[in-house]
Protein backbone atom coordinates (compact mmCIF):
# COMPACT_ATOMS: atom_id res chain seq x y z
CA UNK A 1 0.00 0.00 0.00
CA UNK A 2 1.03 3.59 -0.51
CA UNK A 3 1.13 4.39 3.22
CA UNK A 4 1.43 1.35 5.43
CA UNK A 5 1.06 3.40 8.63
CA UNK A 6 -1.95 5.40 7.43
CA UNK A 7 -4.42 3.55 9.66
CA UNK A 8 -2.36 4.66 12.68
CA UNK A 9 -2.12 8.28 11.58
CA UNK A 10 -5.59 9.17 10.25
CA UNK A 11 -8.98 8.75 11.94
CA UNK A 12 -12.00 7.66 9.96
CA UNK A 13 -13.77 10.63 8.38
CA UNK A 14 -17.49 10.60 7.67
CA UNK A 15 -18.93 12.29 4.60
CA UNK A 16 -20.40 15.73 5.14
CA UNK A 17 -24.17 16.10 5.05
CA UNK A 18 -26.72 18.86 5.42
CA UNK A 19 -28.24 19.31 8.89
CA UNK A 20 -31.56 17.56 9.36
CA UNK A 21 -33.41 20.87 9.76
CA UNK A 22 -32.43 21.82 6.20
CA UNK A 23 -32.54 18.54 4.32
CA UNK A 24 -36.10 17.67 5.35
CA UNK A 25 -37.27 20.68 3.31
CA UNK A 26 -36.32 19.19 -0.05
CA UNK A 27 -36.07 15.89 -1.94
CA UNK A 28 -32.50 16.11 -3.19
CA UNK A 29 -29.45 14.22 -1.96
CA UNK A 30 -27.79 15.79 1.07
CA UNK A 31 -24.59 13.72 1.43
CA UNK A 32 -21.46 15.20 -0.17
CA UNK A 33 -18.56 13.09 -1.37
CA UNK A 34 -15.09 13.59 0.10
CA UNK A 35 -12.72 16.05 -1.55
CA UNK A 36 -9.40 14.88 -3.01
CA UNK A 37 -7.29 15.37 0.12
CA UNK A 38 -9.89 13.75 2.36
CA UNK A 39 -10.20 10.80 -0.02
CA UNK A 40 -6.44 10.29 -0.13
CA UNK A 41 -6.22 10.27 3.66
CA UNK A 42 -9.09 7.81 3.99
CA UNK A 43 -7.57 5.56 1.31
CA UNK A 44 -4.27 5.71 3.20
CA UNK A 45 -6.01 3.96 6.13
CA UNK A 46 -6.21 0.74 4.08
CA UNK A 47 -3.68 -1.25 6.09
CA UNK A 48 -2.07 -3.71 3.63
CA UNK A 49 -3.58 -6.48 5.74
CA UNK A 50 -2.39 -9.34 3.53
CA UNK A 51 -5.78 -11.08 3.39
CA UNK A 52 -8.34 -8.44 2.32
CA UNK A 53 -11.57 -9.80 3.74
CA UNK A 54 -13.34 -6.75 2.31
CA UNK A 55 -13.16 -8.36 -1.15
CA UNK A 56 -15.22 -11.33 -0.01
CA UNK A 57 -17.46 -9.20 2.18
CA UNK A 58 -18.48 -7.34 -0.98
CA UNK A 59 -20.99 -9.39 -3.03
CA UNK A 60 -19.50 -8.14 -6.34
CA UNK A 61 -15.98 -8.78 -5.02
CA UNK A 62 -14.80 -5.22 -5.55
CA UNK A 63 -11.00 -5.02 -5.66
CA UNK A 64 -10.96 -2.58 -2.80
CA UNK A 65 -7.28 -2.46 -1.70
CA UNK A 66 -6.21 -1.75 -5.29
CA UNK A 67 -8.45 1.27 -5.74
CA UNK A 68 -7.55 2.55 -2.27
CA UNK A 69 -3.88 2.45 -3.22
CA UNK A 70 -4.56 4.21 -6.53
CA UNK A 71 -6.58 6.96 -4.83
CA UNK A 72 -3.86 7.48 -2.24
CA UNK A 73 -1.33 7.90 -5.05
CA UNK A 74 -3.60 10.29 -6.98
CA UNK A 75 -4.28 7.85 -9.83
CA UNK A 76 -8.00 8.49 -9.97
CA UNK A 77 -8.66 7.35 -13.51
CA UNK A 78 -6.99 4.01 -12.88
CA UNK A 79 -8.99 3.70 -9.66
CA UNK A 80 -12.17 4.25 -11.68
CA UNK A 81 -11.16 1.49 -14.09
CA UNK A 82 -10.60 -0.95 -11.22
CA UNK A 83 -13.93 0.04 -9.67
CA UNK A 84 -15.80 -0.52 -12.94
CA UNK A 85 -14.12 -3.88 -13.49
CA UNK A 86 -16.46 -5.49 -10.95
CA UNK A 87 -19.39 -3.08 -10.60
CA UNK A 88 -21.59 -1.60 -13.32
CA UNK A 89 -23.27 1.00 -11.12
CA UNK A 90 -20.93 2.22 -8.35
CA UNK A 91 -22.80 5.55 -8.19
CA UNK A 92 -25.71 3.52 -6.80
CA UNK A 93 -23.81 1.25 -4.42
CA UNK A 94 -21.64 4.16 -3.29
CA UNK A 95 -24.82 5.83 -2.06
CA UNK A 96 -27.21 3.17 -0.81
CA UNK A 97 -25.26 -0.05 -0.22
CA UNK A 98 -25.05 -0.84 3.53
CA UNK A 99 -21.34 -1.64 2.95
CA UNK A 100 -20.83 -5.24 4.10
CA UNK A 101 -17.26 -4.70 2.88
CA UNK A 102 -16.67 -2.34 5.79
CA UNK A 103 -17.99 -4.89 8.28
CA UNK A 104 -15.43 -7.33 6.85
CA UNK A 105 -12.54 -4.82 6.90
CA UNK A 106 -9.60 -6.15 8.93
CA UNK A 107 -9.26 -2.77 10.62
CA UNK A 108 -12.83 -3.18 11.87
CA UNK A 109 -11.69 -5.86 14.34
CA UNK A 110 -10.54 -3.29 16.88
CA UNK A 111 -10.90 0.11 15.19
CA UNK A 112 -13.08 2.08 12.81
CA UNK A 113 -13.19 0.35 9.43
CA UNK A 114 -11.78 1.97 6.32
CA UNK A 115 -14.41 4.27 4.78
CA UNK A 116 -14.70 2.11 1.66
CA UNK A 117 -18.14 3.34 0.66
CA UNK A 118 -17.16 7.02 0.84
CA UNK A 119 -14.06 6.37 -1.30
CA UNK A 120 -16.16 4.52 -3.87
CA UNK A 121 -18.58 7.46 -3.87
CA UNK A 122 -15.73 9.90 -4.47
CA UNK A 123 -14.19 7.85 -7.29
CA UNK A 124 -17.36 7.44 -9.34
CA UNK A 125 -18.57 11.03 -8.90
CA UNK A 126 -15.17 12.34 -9.96
CA UNK A 127 -15.23 10.00 -12.96
CA UNK A 128 -18.48 11.54 -14.16
CA UNK A 129 -17.30 15.08 -13.46
CA UNK A 130 -14.08 14.57 -15.41
CA UNK A 131 -15.85 12.98 -18.37
CA UNK A 132 -13.92 9.74 -18.02
CA UNK A 133 -17.03 7.55 -18.31
CA UNK A 134 -18.02 6.84 -21.90
CA UNK A 135 -19.95 4.13 -23.76
CA UNK A 136 -18.03 0.90 -24.33
CA UNK A 137 -19.22 -0.30 -27.71
CA UNK A 138 -18.25 -3.81 -28.84
CA UNK A 139 -15.78 -4.31 -31.67
CA UNK A 140 -18.04 -6.88 -33.29
CA UNK A 141 -21.68 -7.92 -33.24
CA UNK A 142 -22.63 -11.53 -32.69
CA UNK A 143 -26.03 -11.44 -34.38
CA UNK A 144 -27.65 -12.86 -31.24
CA UNK A 145 -30.73 -11.17 -29.76
CA UNK A 146 -31.46 -11.28 -26.04
CA UNK A 147 -34.50 -10.15 -24.04
CA UNK A 148 -34.14 -8.99 -20.45
CA UNK A 149 -37.38 -8.80 -18.45
CA UNK A 150 -37.04 -6.26 -15.67
CA UNK A 151 -34.94 -3.11 -15.50
CA UNK A 152 -33.74 -3.19 -11.92
CA UNK A 153 -30.06 -3.52 -11.02
CA UNK A 154 -29.89 -7.22 -11.99
CA UNK A 155 -31.52 -6.65 -15.38
CA UNK A 156 -29.49 -3.56 -16.21
CA UNK A 157 -26.17 -5.08 -15.16
CA UNK A 158 -26.92 -8.19 -17.19
CA UNK A 159 -28.00 -6.14 -20.21
CA UNK A 160 -24.92 -3.93 -20.16
CA UNK A 161 -22.53 -6.86 -19.93
CA UNK A 162 -24.22 -8.70 -22.79
CA UNK A 163 -24.30 -5.59 -24.98
CA UNK A 164 -20.57 -5.12 -24.44
CA UNK A 165 -20.09 -8.73 -25.54
CA UNK A 166 -21.68 -7.81 -28.88
CA UNK A 167 -25.23 -9.07 -28.44
CA UNK A 168 -28.36 -7.09 -29.32
CA UNK A 169 -30.17 -6.63 -26.00
CA UNK A 170 -33.72 -5.39 -25.38
CA UNK A 171 -34.89 -4.59 -21.83
CA UNK A 172 -38.62 -4.84 -21.07
CA UNK A 173 -40.07 -2.96 -18.08
CA UNK A 174 -43.70 -2.73 -16.98
CA UNK A 175 -43.25 0.68 -15.30
CA UNK A 176 -43.29 3.87 -17.34
CA UNK A 177 -39.62 4.56 -16.57
CA UNK A 178 -36.53 2.37 -16.52
CA UNK A 179 -34.78 1.54 -13.26
CA UNK A 180 -36.97 -0.84 -11.28
CA UNK A 181 -36.43 -0.56 -7.53
CA UNK A 182 -33.76 2.10 -8.06
CA UNK A 183 -36.32 4.31 -9.82
CA UNK A 184 -39.44 3.89 -7.73
CA UNK A 185 -38.39 2.15 -4.53
CA UNK A 186 -35.60 4.41 -3.30
CA UNK A 187 -36.40 8.04 -2.40
CA UNK A 188 -34.68 10.80 -4.34
CA UNK A 189 -33.04 12.12 -1.19
CA UNK A 190 -30.99 8.91 -1.17
CA UNK A 191 -30.59 8.45 -4.94
CA UNK A 192 -31.39 11.21 -7.42
CA UNK A 193 -32.80 9.76 -10.60
CA UNK A 194 -30.57 11.67 -13.03
CA UNK A 195 -27.88 9.18 -11.96
CA UNK A 196 -29.97 6.38 -13.48
CA UNK A 197 -30.80 8.42 -16.58
CA UNK A 198 -27.18 8.97 -17.53
CA UNK A 199 -26.41 5.26 -17.16
CA UNK A 200 -29.38 4.48 -19.40
CA UNK A 201 -28.03 6.95 -21.97
CA UNK A 202 -24.66 5.18 -21.80
CA UNK A 203 -26.31 1.80 -22.30
CA UNK A 204 -28.36 3.05 -25.24
CA UNK A 205 -25.13 4.25 -26.86
CA UNK A 206 -23.73 0.76 -26.28
CA UNK A 207 -26.67 -0.75 -28.18
CA UNK A 208 -29.21 -1.63 -25.49
CA UNK A 209 -32.86 -0.98 -26.40
CA UNK A 210 -35.45 -0.19 -23.73
CA UNK A 211 -39.17 -0.95 -23.80
CA UNK A 212 -40.90 0.67 -20.80
CA UNK A 213 -44.64 0.34 -20.15
CA UNK A 214 -44.45 -3.24 -21.44
CA UNK A 215 -45.80 -6.15 -19.45
CA UNK A 216 -44.37 -9.61 -20.06
CA UNK A 217 -46.77 -12.34 -19.08
CA UNK A 218 -50.40 -13.28 -19.58
CA UNK A 219 -52.55 -10.59 -21.29
CA UNK A 220 -55.27 -11.39 -18.75
CA UNK A 221 -53.13 -10.50 -15.72
CA UNK A 222 -54.41 -7.46 -13.76
CA UNK A 223 -50.95 -5.85 -13.94
CA UNK A 224 -51.14 -5.90 -17.75
CA UNK A 225 -54.05 -3.46 -17.93
CA UNK A 226 -53.22 -0.39 -20.02
CA UNK A 227 -49.77 -1.64 -20.99
CA UNK A 228 -48.21 -3.10 -24.09
CA UNK A 229 -48.19 -6.86 -23.54
CA UNK A 230 -45.60 -9.36 -24.72
CA UNK A 231 -46.20 -13.01 -24.03
CA UNK A 232 -43.34 -15.28 -22.98
CA UNK A 233 -43.98 -17.39 -26.08
CA UNK A 234 -43.45 -14.40 -28.36
CA UNK A 235 -40.19 -13.48 -26.62
CA UNK A 236 -38.86 -17.03 -26.87
CA UNK A 237 -39.70 -17.09 -30.57
CA UNK A 238 -38.12 -13.70 -31.33
CA UNK A 239 -35.03 -13.84 -29.08
CA UNK A 240 -32.19 -16.33 -28.75
CA UNK A 241 -32.29 -16.10 -24.93
CA UNK A 242 -34.56 -14.57 -22.31
CA UNK A 243 -33.43 -13.41 -18.87
CA UNK A 244 -36.00 -13.02 -16.11
CA UNK A 245 -34.69 -10.25 -13.86
CA UNK A 246 -37.78 -8.95 -12.13
CA UNK A 247 -37.90 -8.29 -8.43
CA UNK A 248 -39.39 -9.98 -5.40
CA UNK A 249 -42.57 -7.96 -5.63
CA UNK A 250 -45.08 -9.68 -3.37
CA UNK A 251 -45.05 -7.71 -0.09
CA UNK A 252 -45.50 -9.39 3.25
CA UNK A 253 -48.99 -8.52 4.48
CA UNK A 254 -50.39 -8.08 8.00
CA UNK A 255 -53.74 -9.93 8.09
CA UNK A 256 -55.16 -8.59 11.35
CA UNK A 257 -58.60 -7.04 12.05
CA UNK A 258 -58.92 -3.63 10.42
CA UNK A 259 -56.40 -4.30 7.64
CA UNK A 260 -59.04 -3.20 5.09
CA UNK A 261 -59.30 0.33 6.54
CA UNK A 262 -58.30 3.31 4.41
CA UNK A 263 -54.87 4.57 5.37
CA UNK A 264 -53.33 1.11 5.81
CA UNK A 265 -51.11 0.50 2.81
CA UNK A 266 -47.95 -1.17 1.60
CA UNK A 267 -44.79 0.88 1.93
CA UNK A 268 -43.73 0.49 -1.69
CA UNK A 269 -47.02 1.96 -2.93
CA UNK A 270 -46.43 4.99 -0.71
CA UNK A 271 -42.82 5.44 -1.85
CA UNK A 272 -43.67 4.95 -5.51
CA UNK A 273 -46.26 7.71 -5.41
CA UNK A 274 -43.80 10.20 -3.96
CA UNK A 275 -41.05 9.28 -6.42
CA UNK A 276 -43.45 9.82 -9.31
CA UNK A 277 -44.44 13.19 -7.84
CA UNK A 278 -40.79 14.25 -7.58
CA UNK A 279 -40.35 13.18 -11.22
CA UNK A 280 -43.10 15.64 -12.18
CA UNK A 281 -46.03 13.25 -12.60
CA UNK A 282 -49.44 14.45 -11.45
CA UNK A 283 -50.63 12.31 -8.58
CA UNK A 284 -54.30 13.17 -8.09
CA UNK A 285 -54.85 10.34 -5.60
CA UNK A 286 -51.49 10.49 -3.84
CA UNK A 287 -51.55 9.45 -0.19
CA UNK A 288 -49.65 12.03 1.87
CA UNK A 289 -48.44 11.94 5.45
CA UNK A 290 -49.05 15.66 5.95
CA UNK A 291 -50.34 16.43 9.47
CA UNK A 292 -50.91 12.74 10.15
CA UNK A 293 -49.71 10.39 12.85
CA UNK A 294 -47.75 7.83 10.87
CA UNK A 295 -46.94 4.30 11.99
CA UNK A 296 -44.29 2.40 10.04
CA UNK A 297 -44.36 -1.34 10.71
CA UNK A 298 -41.02 -2.90 9.86
CA UNK A 299 -37.50 -1.94 10.90
CA UNK A 300 -35.54 -2.35 7.66
CA UNK A 301 -34.35 0.00 4.95
CA UNK A 302 -37.78 0.33 3.35
CA UNK A 303 -39.23 1.34 6.70
CA UNK A 304 -36.46 3.91 7.11
CA UNK A 305 -37.27 5.32 3.66
CA UNK A 306 -40.91 5.66 4.72
CA UNK A 307 -39.76 7.58 7.80
CA UNK A 308 -37.74 10.09 5.78
CA UNK A 309 -40.50 10.49 3.21
CA UNK A 310 -43.20 11.02 5.85
CA UNK A 311 -41.10 13.64 7.63
CA UNK A 312 -40.57 15.55 4.37
CA UNK A 313 -44.30 15.45 3.71
CA UNK A 314 -44.94 17.13 7.06
CA UNK A 315 -46.19 14.30 9.26
CA UNK A 316 -47.45 15.24 12.72
CA UNK A 317 -45.47 12.31 14.15
CA UNK A 318 -43.66 9.24 12.86
CA UNK A 319 -43.29 6.03 14.85
CA UNK A 320 -41.46 2.97 13.55
CA UNK A 321 -42.10 -0.36 15.26
CA UNK A 322 -40.49 -3.77 14.86
CA UNK A 323 -41.62 -7.23 15.96
CA UNK A 324 -38.13 -8.38 16.93
CA UNK A 325 -36.30 -7.17 20.05
CA UNK A 326 -33.93 -4.21 19.90
CA UNK A 327 -30.50 -5.35 18.70
CA UNK A 328 -27.36 -4.41 20.65
CA UNK A 329 -25.71 -1.08 19.92
CA UNK A 330 -22.35 -2.78 19.44
CA UNK A 331 -21.68 -6.25 18.15
CA UNK A 332 -19.28 -8.75 19.68
CA UNK A 333 -16.65 -8.52 16.95
CA UNK A 334 -14.81 -11.59 18.22
CA UNK A 335 -17.92 -13.59 17.33
CA UNK A 336 -19.20 -11.80 14.23
CA UNK A 337 -16.24 -10.44 12.26
CA UNK A 338 -15.87 -10.61 9.24
CA UNK A 339 -19.57 -11.30 8.78
CA UNK A 340 -22.42 -8.79 8.70
CA UNK A 341 -23.37 -8.23 12.33
CA UNK A 342 -26.81 -7.84 13.85
CA UNK A 343 -26.65 -4.53 15.68
CA UNK A 344 -28.65 -1.35 16.09
CA UNK A 345 -28.45 0.79 12.97
CA UNK A 346 -29.62 4.38 12.93
CA UNK A 347 -30.21 5.84 9.48
CA UNK A 348 -30.16 9.50 8.46
CA UNK A 349 -33.98 9.34 8.29
CA UNK A 350 -34.15 8.23 11.92
CA UNK A 351 -31.97 11.20 12.85
CA UNK A 352 -34.50 13.55 11.27
CA UNK A 353 -37.16 12.90 13.90
CA UNK A 354 -38.69 9.50 14.58
CA UNK A 355 -39.78 7.42 17.54
CA UNK A 356 -38.60 3.80 17.39
CA UNK A 357 -39.83 0.84 19.40
CA UNK A 358 -39.09 -2.87 19.36
CA UNK A 359 -40.71 -6.17 20.35
CA UNK A 360 -44.14 -4.84 19.42
CA UNK A 361 -46.86 -7.20 18.14
CA UNK A 362 -49.63 -5.52 16.15
CA UNK A 363 -53.05 -6.98 16.96
CA UNK A 364 -55.64 -4.83 15.18
CA UNK A 365 -56.43 -1.50 13.56
CA UNK A 366 -59.38 0.64 14.59
CA UNK A 367 -61.02 3.24 12.38
CA UNK A 368 -63.59 6.02 12.42
CA UNK A 369 -67.12 6.08 11.06
CA UNK A 370 -65.78 6.83 7.59
CA UNK A 371 -63.68 3.68 7.48
CA UNK A 372 -60.31 5.40 7.93
CA UNK A 373 -57.70 4.06 10.31
CA UNK A 374 -57.24 5.98 13.59
CA UNK A 375 -55.54 3.57 16.01
CA UNK A 376 -53.14 0.66 16.14
CA UNK A 377 -53.74 -1.79 18.96
CA UNK A 378 -50.59 -3.67 19.96
CA UNK A 379 -48.89 -5.52 22.82
CA UNK A 380 -45.31 -5.85 23.95
CA UNK A 381 -43.53 -9.15 23.56
CA UNK A 382 -40.64 -11.00 25.10
CA UNK A 383 -38.25 -13.24 23.20
CA UNK A 384 -36.54 -16.15 24.93
CA UNK A 385 -34.53 -19.12 23.59
CA UNK A 386 -36.19 -22.51 23.49
CA UNK A 387 -34.45 -24.70 26.10
CA UNK A 388 -34.13 -27.60 23.67
CA UNK A 389 -33.58 -26.10 20.20
CA UNK A 390 -32.23 -22.70 21.23
CA UNK A 391 -34.60 -21.08 18.73
CA UNK A 392 -36.02 -17.75 19.85
CA UNK A 393 -39.65 -17.95 20.97
CA UNK A 394 -42.03 -15.02 21.35
CA UNK A 395 -44.62 -14.54 24.07
CA UNK A 396 -46.94 -11.65 24.83
CA UNK A 397 -46.24 -9.70 27.99
CA UNK A 398 -49.40 -9.61 30.13
CA UNK A 399 -51.11 -6.25 30.64
CA UNK A 400 -48.95 -4.58 27.98
CA UNK A 401 -51.76 -3.57 25.61
CA UNK A 402 -51.23 -0.17 24.02
CA UNK A 403 -53.05 2.13 21.63
CA UNK A 404 -51.03 4.21 19.17
CA UNK A 405 -52.62 7.05 17.19
CA UNK A 406 -52.45 6.15 13.51
CA UNK A 407 -53.82 8.16 10.60
CA UNK A 408 -51.51 6.41 8.16
CA UNK A 409 -49.98 2.94 8.56
CA UNK A 410 -47.21 1.83 6.22
CA UNK A 411 -46.45 -1.90 6.02
CA UNK A 412 -42.72 -2.27 5.42
CA UNK A 413 -42.14 -5.87 6.45
CA UNK A 414 -40.27 -7.03 3.38
CA UNK A 415 -41.17 -9.12 0.35
CA UNK A 416 -41.87 -12.83 0.20
CA UNK A 417 -41.66 -13.82 -3.49
CA UNK A 418 -41.85 -12.68 -7.11
CA UNK A 419 -45.25 -12.43 -8.78
CA UNK A 420 -46.26 -16.06 -9.26
CA UNK A 421 -48.23 -15.40 -12.44
CA UNK A 422 -45.07 -14.31 -14.25
CA UNK A 423 -43.26 -17.55 -13.41
CA UNK A 424 -46.33 -19.52 -14.41
CA UNK A 425 -46.57 -17.71 -17.74
CA UNK A 426 -43.01 -18.73 -18.56
CA UNK A 427 -43.50 -22.25 -17.21
CA UNK A 428 -40.57 -21.74 -14.86
CA UNK A 429 -40.36 -23.94 -11.78
CA UNK A 430 -40.26 -22.26 -8.38
CA UNK A 431 -38.45 -23.29 -5.22
CA UNK A 432 -40.02 -23.75 -1.79
CA UNK A 433 -40.00 -19.97 -1.24
CA UNK A 434 -41.75 -19.19 -4.52
CA UNK A 435 -38.65 -17.89 -6.29
CA UNK A 436 -37.57 -18.93 -9.78
CA UNK A 437 -35.58 -22.15 -9.54
CA UNK A 438 -32.09 -21.68 -11.01
CA UNK A 439 -28.61 -22.25 -9.60
CA UNK A 440 -25.70 -19.81 -9.44
CA UNK A 441 -23.54 -21.86 -11.80
CA UNK A 442 -25.44 -21.08 -15.00
CA UNK A 443 -28.68 -19.31 -13.86
CA UNK A 444 -30.60 -21.49 -16.33
CA UNK A 445 -34.18 -22.33 -15.41
CA UNK A 446 -35.97 -25.55 -16.34
CA UNK A 447 -37.12 -23.83 -19.57
CA UNK A 448 -34.54 -24.02 -22.35
CA UNK A 449 -33.10 -20.60 -23.15
CA UNK A 450 -34.75 -18.89 -20.16
CA UNK A 451 -32.49 -17.66 -17.36
CA UNK A 452 -33.26 -15.99 -13.99
CA UNK A 453 -31.14 -13.60 -11.91
CA UNK A 454 -31.57 -11.16 -9.07
CA UNK A 455 -34.38 -11.05 -6.53
CA UNK A 456 -36.69 -13.13 -8.74
CA UNK A 457 -34.24 -16.02 -8.20
CA UNK A 458 -32.53 -15.16 -4.92
CA UNK A 459 -35.37 -13.54 -3.03
CA UNK A 460 -35.40 -10.09 -1.47
CA UNK A 461 -31.82 -8.90 -1.11
CA UNK A 462 -29.40 -6.00 -1.58
CA UNK A 463 -28.86 -4.10 -4.80
CA UNK A 464 -25.23 -5.16 -4.77
CA UNK A 465 -26.31 -8.82 -4.81
CA UNK A 466 -28.59 -8.07 -7.77
CA UNK A 467 -25.66 -6.54 -9.68
CA UNK A 468 -23.54 -9.60 -8.93
CA UNK A 469 -26.21 -11.99 -10.16
CA UNK A 470 -26.85 -9.91 -13.28
CA UNK A 471 -23.16 -9.97 -14.19
CA UNK A 472 -22.76 -13.68 -13.54
CA UNK A 473 -25.93 -14.47 -15.45
CA UNK A 474 -24.64 -12.43 -18.41
CA UNK A 475 -21.52 -14.57 -18.57
CA UNK A 476 -23.59 -17.76 -18.45
CA UNK A 477 -25.89 -16.57 -21.23
CA UNK A 478 -22.94 -15.47 -23.36
CA UNK A 479 -21.26 -18.86 -22.91
CA UNK A 480 -24.53 -20.71 -23.65
CA UNK A 481 -24.97 -18.78 -26.89
CA UNK A 482 -21.38 -18.67 -28.07
CA UNK A 483 -19.76 -21.75 -26.52
CA UNK A 484 -17.41 -19.68 -24.32
CA UNK A 485 -17.32 -16.23 -22.78
CA UNK A 486 -14.75 -13.53 -22.10
CA UNK A 487 -17.07 -11.71 -19.69
CA UNK A 488 -15.87 -11.65 -16.07
CA UNK A 489 -17.68 -13.71 -13.51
Amino acid sequence: MGKTTGFLEYPRLQETMQPATKRIRHWKEFVLFLNEEQSRQQAARCMDCGVPFCNNGCPVNNIIPDWNDLVYNGKWRQALSVLHSTNNFPEVTGRICPAPCEAACTLNINNDAVGIKSIEHAIIDRGWEEGWIAPQTPQRRTGKHIAVVGSGPAGLACAQQLARAGHAVTVFEKSDRIGGLMRYGIPDFKLEKHLIDRRIAQMEAEGVSFRPSTYVGSPDAPAAQGLTVRTPASLREEYDAVIMAGGSETPRDLPIPGRELDGVMFAMDFLRQQNKAVAGDRQLDQVLASNKHVIVIGGGDTGSDCVGTSIRQGAASVTQIELLPQPPEHENKALTWPYWPAKLRTSTSHQEGCERDWAILSQSFEGDENGHVRKLIAVRTEWTPDPITGQQRMREIPDSRMELPADLVLLAMGFVAPVASVLDAFGVDSDNRGNARANTEDYHTNVEGVFAAGDIRRGQSLIVWAIREGRQCARSVDAWLMGSSQLPR
